[in-house]
């Protein structure tokens, strides 16, 4: 997951994972800034957070549902 500290999408969606107990790495944008790059290279967009899921997908500023129903898709909860 990419985001950043200011972000209150990216805050939901970290409190999210956490309260899952899904194991993720998180990328702080504002920490890495370079990351940004990587992020928008992954995306096409600016928007964040950005949440890479194990099959290669991504969502970009995914409600809490979309996070869900990928993870049961995944078999991950």
């Amino acid at each position: 997951m990419f985001g950043a500290d200011w972000c209150r999408d990216c805050i939901r969606t970290k409190k999210q994972l956490d309260e899952l107990g899904i194991s993720y790495t998180y990328v702080d944008l504002v920490a890495d800034p370079a990351a940004a790059d990587v992020a928008r290279d992954i995306s096409g967009r600016t928007n964040i957070p950005v949440v890479v899921y194990p099959d290669a997908s991504h969502h970009v500023e995914p409600s809490n549902a979309d996070v869900e129903a990928k993870l049961r898709e995944l078999s991950l909860i």
